[in-house]
């Protein structure tokens, strides 16, 4: 069983405009709305590839309500934590070559609410995978993530953490199974800009060294990079294609690290798997299918290249 953790949904709102002037009023010619927040993302996709999982989230106010509403409609398993008060956030994502995002805070998570999330790590079993990924809102503290994978200690669960700055850096000395940095974060990190491959491995290996079993860094249209255990690393480009839509691509990878992993017990091919997903992301419209992911992994024949 896979549970993923989203303390802080969204109903996304994604407007597509051809070419966004900042201080001028833009026009889109295409607008959805979509339950949002890492954790659920990474839920949608695992449903699809079949991979058992519950969606674990915080929601309050109308806009929690149509939050699961949504999540509801796509046949996904919910924990839901409702809170007593406050609105859960509405993002604004500008679907454009950039793909520029406005986010919202969160409501207030009063330690009632905290107590719950709590409780509900009491029914995680053993092997199962926990996946702690994106922010919290501003009223949490920002050690929440290492303080429910301490809660979690002995339990011998699989950790993996997609989060930046100190949410990811407080989570790294209980040891994650898998930690997901894309670029950015990763330079935010090091305190430094990150120029190739050997730098970004590096600064992987420090992660490592931190605490974390195995880093995955997502480089975009560049591809990945994957430091595995001791002194394996790997990387691995990405299919050609068209891209229609980089949002959400991150949380891709992450499902389809584990149903690659979890059907093969393989590394290499979770890796392929990753990379195919984040890529079926980007290249179709909505978030990849099992069916998309596949049509990938049947004609893209690159290698994974090992250092």
């Amino acid at each position: 069983m896979v549970h993923t953790f989203t303390l802080n949904p969204s109903l996304d709102m994604v407007v597509s405009v051809d070419h966004p002037e900042f201080g001028k009023t833009n026009r889109s010619y295409n607008e959805s709305i979509y339950p949002g927040g890492k954790g659920l993302n990474v839920s949608f996709v695992l449903t699809d590839l079949g991979v058992e999982n519950t969606a674990v989230y915080f929601a309050a106010g109308f806009v929690g309500e149509e939050i699961t509403r949504l999540v509801s409609e796509r046949g996904i398993k919910t924990c839901l934590l409702p809170l007593g008060s406050g609105v859960s956030r509405i993002n604004l994502k500008l679907r454009s070559p950039e793909g520029t995002e406005i986010n919202g805070s969160g409501p207030e998570i009063s330690p009632e609410d905290e107590a719950r999330l709590f409780e509900y790590l009491d029914s995680v079993k053993k092997d199962d995978y926990i996946v702690l990924s994106g922010s919290v809102p501003g009223t949490m503290k920002k050690d929440i993530y290492a303080r429910m994978i301490r809660a979690l200690a002995g339990r011998d669960v699989h950790i993996v953490v997609d989060a930046s700055g100190s949410l990811l850096e407080e989570a790294l000395e209980y040891r994650p199974f898998l930690v997901k940095p894309n670029r950015q974060e990763l330079e935010e990190l090091a305190g430094r800009r990150l120029d190739g491959r050997e730098d970004i491995v590096e600064e992987a290996k420090k992660l490592q060294r931190r605490g974390a079993e195995n880093v995955m860094v997502s480089l975009s249209g560049e591809g990945a990079v994957l430091v595995f255990g001791e002194e394996r690393v790997y990387y691995l480009g990405v299919p050609e294609g068209r891209l229609v839509n980089p949002v959400g691509a991150g949380d891709s990878m992450i499902a389809g690290f584990i149903a690659g992993y979890l059907q093969s017990g393989d590394q290499k091919q979770a890796f392929r798997t990753a990379v195919a997903a984040g890529s079926a992301c980007a290249y179709f419209e909505g978030f990849p299918t099992k069916d998309s992911i596949e049509e990938i992994l049947t004609y893209w024949k690159a290698d994974i290249n090992e250092d």
